[in-house]
């Protein structure tokens, strides 16, 4: 097949999105596909047209205080004779394969990678986003109506605006049950398929003890890791604190946040409130093939966002042996070994230093998320990945 990826999240940037766009590119091109993957070039950036059939890397600018690029809002790409467009974002590059879908009749694949209702909430750009991508969708909204994306009403507007992408799409991909289900709240849907993002994690071999000596922590600490950002979506202030209420319980445990830059400094400053400066290690991303060796330093992994897809820090943390304990049940539908507590400090707080605390406990959920993280390879991926598009060739 010729298939063209559209993403807007920059191959090698620290996130779920990057990671399962690149994955799936790397895999179907792998097993022989023609595959165009139109995505951010680093700067300096490679001319704009300069399309190879193996892919593009797209003019962009960087974003004030954002570690994210941004093309040109009324970009327009050619892959060149295609069967399959996959749009893995809704930005300027996302967009322009919503279009070219719609104009050439060649059926499109969404993956709804980001909870766009959710992060209406956390983010000011999502309403400047979401006007942009219902005027590039043609939608018809007045301009009443686009102003409503900045009132009480957004909500409801983002609602329309997902009704309006559910429109140009063929199938969309879920990666995972939590996803799948939240997208009825769109109404009418095209075909929808639950495919999750498969760990293919790089590894530079360093053990739990190195990591634990590279970080000045001592091999018999109780460590508690986070993975991810700081911003308002992933709720740090509930990790904070429960953390806080952990140390009072266990007064040796420490706390590791990974992927700390935006939204650092408010952080910072909670736990100086918190007198926890001397407990807490904020770190800054780090290279991917060094993630899995800070899982293997852990003893548990706390997850307090509740408004991620699918967190695929939970798979990659299991894949290593580390158990999580999270607050969204949601994510909880399709995983039952996972431990999970109310989103307030206390009962959140309880379930980490349960897990701390409980050998047998933190065992059955260790065993079970190898047992899972076995079941489920890149070529299964693929496989799922390959029927969705043959499906949309079938109709």
């Amino acid at each position: 097949m010729r298939i063209a990826h559209f993403c807007d999240s920059r191959p090698g940037r620290i996130d779920g999105v990057s990671t399962s766009a690149t994955l799936s590119v790397e895999l179907l091109r792998r097993a022989g596909h023609e595959v165009g993957f139109f995505a951010p070039a680093p700067a300096p950036a490679a001319r704009d047209g300069d399309h190879t059939g193996r892919g593009d890397r797209i003019r962009t600018v960087p974003i004030p205080f954002r570690d994210l690029r941004l093309a040109a809002p009324w970009l327009r790409i050619d892959p060149g004779p295609v069967d399959v467009i996959h749009a893995h974002t809704t930005g300027p590059i996302g967009m322009a394969g919503f279009r070219l879908a719609r104009e050439r009749h060649v059926p499109l694949v969404i993956t709804w990678h980001t909870d766009l209702v959710a992060y209406g909430e956390h983010f000011f750009e999502v309403p400047i986003g979401a006007a942009y991508c219902a005027r590039r969708l043609r939608l018809g909204w007045t301009a009443a109506e686009t102003l409503e994306l900045a009132g009480a009403r957004r909500r409801q507007r983002l609602l329309d605006l997902g009704r309006g992408m559910m429109s140009y799409a063929s199938v969309v991909l879920a990666p995972s049950a939590k996803t799948a289900a939240g997208l009825a709240e769109f109404g009418a849907l095209p075909a929808v398929r639950v495919v999750r993002t498969p760990v293919v994690l790089p590894d530079d071999g360093r053990t739990r003890a190195d990591v634990r000596a590279h970080l000045g922590i001592a091999p018999d600490v109780p460590l508690v890791l986070s993975v991810g950002r700081l911003t308002g979506e992933k709720n740090p202030e509930l990790l904070i604190r429960a953390f806080e209420v952990v140390r009072r319980r266990l007064p040796r445990a420490r706390l590791v946040v990974v992927g700390a830059k935006q939204g650092a400094r408010a952080v910072r400053a909670l736990v100086r409130d918190l007198s926890l400066t001397d407990r807490v290690t904020l770190l800054p991303p780090v290279p991917r093939d060094e993630v899995a060796g800070h899982y293997r330093a852990a003893d548990v992994l706390a997850f307090a966002s509740g408004t991620d897809t699918q967190s695929l820090v939970l798979a990659e943390a299991e894949s290593q042996g580390l158990p999580v304990v999270l607050t969204d049940r949601a994510l909880t539908a399709d995983t039952p070994w996972r431990m999970c507590a109310d989103p307030e400090p206390e009962p959140f707080a309880a379930a980490i230093a349960h897990m701390l605390t409980d050998d047998a406990q933190r065992d059955r959920a260790r065993r079970s998320g190898l047992d899972a993280y076995a079941s489920y390879s890149a070529d299964d991926y693929l496989a799922e990945l390959t029927a969705a598009y043959e499906s949309c060739l079938i109709h």
